[in-house]
């Protein structure tokens, strides 16, 4: 199998992609921006037209999809012209019913939907390092392995259908509050009147760091917060559905909650745009700066 479908060609999208391609892989994708089709093809892949031309000529398909609104758009375009023995691979950050809903549809047509999001920033992915958690038929996933690993460090089988969303909402959890954290040390040693790069280096070798300290970190000691990762605005989305399955597990989130006010701030303060490391300028401007 050297063929593969891709749907959604964002910052995300485009980055899986160009792992793919490195690998040697011949992938037709497909977006509803012809500027991200166009840079897609730029790099050496091939234009397919909508979800089920991305589909026609693989046994397997990837969707990297911003919206449910958009997976019920692409579940549908498939299921409208139907492969059996299909194989898609779900990448996004959506609530579990919602990929629910898609795979019946899906399986009604022979098509089998895996409900695998990844865990890493578009900055990581296209560096190959994220690792996706990966639910679904135990026949199915075996035909994704081989797409999976040309795209990620890493994969976890963790079990069932929709074990793989629950998975990664907890991985935001902790990417939320860590990135605040990393945010206020970070103003706490800038206040301190200590050098932000002997910081970092020195945290990041000790038991203090973390994922975010060490990802985010350098773009907050910078001020710069354009780097390609996850928007305000896409991240607020996860925000919102890692609240409902909190509320829907009867879980107290109380640092969750907490830290879920930063990023309300950075919208609110005009970083919708920007990665989520601008959390540091909204305890900046909390601390007076």
């Amino acid at each position: 199998m050297t063929a593969v479908g891709f749907v959604g060609l964002g910052t995300m999208g485009s980055a899986l992609t160009a792992r793919l391609l490195a690998a040697g892989w011949d992938v037709a994708g497909c977006d509803i921006d012809p500027a991200r089709v166009a840079a897609h093809q730029a790099r050496g892949g091939t234009v397919a037209a909508g979800p089920a031309g991305a589909a026609a000529h693989a046994d397997v398909a990837v969707t990297s999809l911003p919206s449910a609104d958009a997976l019920a758009e692409v579940a549908a375009g498939l299921a409208a012209r139907p492969r059996p023995g299909l194989v898609v691979i779900e990448t996004s950050t959506l609530p579990v019913a919602v990929k629910h809903q898609a795979r019946e549809v899906l399986a009604e047509r022979g098509t089998v939907l895996l409900d695998c999001p990844l865990s890493g920033t578009g900055g990581q992915a296209l560096a190959g390092d994220v690792v996706a958690y990966l639910s679904g038929p135990a026949e199915a996933k075996a035909r994704a392995l081989p797409v999976l690993r040309a795209m990620t460090r890493g994969v976890h089988d963790v079990g069932e259908f929709g074990n793989g969303s629950a998975v990664k909402f907890i991985a935001n959890l902790l990417v939320a509050v860590h990135n605040v954290a990393a945010a206020e040390a970070l103003v706490l040693a800038e206040r301190a009147g200590l050098d932000l790069a002997t910081v970092l280096t020195a945290v990041a070798d000790g038991a203090g760091t973390s994922a975010m300290f060490e990802v985010r970190g350098p773009a907050m000691a910078a001020r710069d917060y354009s780097g390609p990762g996850v928007t305000a605005t896409v991240f607020d989305k996860d925000l919102q559905i890692i609240a409902g399955f909190a509320r829907e597990t009867g879980t107290p989130v109380p640092l969750f909650t907490l830290a879920s006010a930063f990023y309300a701030a950075a919208l609110a303060q005009g970083h919708a745009g920007d990665d989520t490391a601008s959390v540091h300028a909204v305890l900046r401007r909390l601390a007076g700066d």
